[in-house]
C-alpha cells in the first residue's frame, strides 16, 4: 500500500522527472552519445516507464520488459550509443527515481519505512531486468552486424570474381 502512494506520487510528478533526467542524461559525461539523441525523443522513452511506473512494477512481465527495452536497446544500438552508454543511462534513470522519492517521501513509521524499502528493492528489479535485456539486444544487434558485413564481403568477393572472369573472357577474346 505505502509503495503503491509512492508509485503514484512518481506518476503525478512524472513530467518534473522527465525534464530533469533527459536534462541529466544529455549533459552527463559518461552518457555523451545521448548528445546526438533529440530530446524529446529522450522524454517520450522515460515518459512511457515513468508516467505508468505502477503498471510496469506490478503488471508487466519479464516478457514485456525483454521487449520494450530490447528494442529499445537495438534502436540505441543501430544509432551508434554505446553500451556502456545505456547501460549508465538506465542507472541515472533509476537512481533519479530513488533520489526524488528521497526528498518527497519521508517514512514516519516502520510500516512506510518497509514500503519505501519494498518499492526500492523492486525498482531495483525492474531496472537490472532492463540492462540486461538491453545488453542481450545489443549483442544480438552487434552479432546481426557481423553476419550481415560477412555477407556484404562475401557478396562483395562474388562480384569481383565474376567481373575479373567476365573481363578475362573478354581480354581472351579480343586478343585471339
Amino acid at each position: 500500500m505505502v509503495a503503491l502512494k509512492l508509485v503514484r506520487l512518481i506518476e503525478k510528478h512524472s513530467g518534473e522527472l522527465i525534464r530533469e533526467l533527459t536534462e541529466q542524461i544529455q549533459t552527463s559525461k559518461r552518457t555523451s552519445d545521448f548528445q546526438k539523441i533529440p530530446a524529446a525523443e529522450l522524454e517520450l522513452a522515460a515518459a512511457e516507464v515513468y508516467r505508468h511506473l505502477g503498471e510496469w512494477l506490478s503488471q508487466k512481465t519479464e516478457d514485456d520488459i525483454e521487449s520494450r527495452f530490447g528494442a529499445i536497446a537495438a534502436r540505441r544500438a543501430a544509432e551508434g550509443i554505446g553500451l556502456h552508454q545505456f547501460v549508465w543511462a538506465l542507472i541515472i534513470s533509476r537512481d533519479h527515481l530513488w533520489h526524488f522519492l528521497q526528498r518527497e517521501a519521508f517514512a514516519c513509521s516502520v510500516v512506510e519505512l518497509y514500503g519505501e524499502l519494498e518499492l526500492h528493492q523492486v525498482l531495483n528489479q525492474f531496472f537490472d531486468s532492463a540492462v540486461y535485456y538491453g545488453i542481450l539486444a545489443y549483442d544480438k544487434a552487434k552479432q546481426d552486424k557481423a553476419a550481415q558485413g560477412t555477407v556484404c564481403r562475401a557478396d562483395r568477393a562474388g562480384r569481383k570474381a565474376a567481373l575479373g572472369g567476365s573481363l578475362l573472357h573478354t581480354v581472351q577474346r579480343k586478343f585471339r
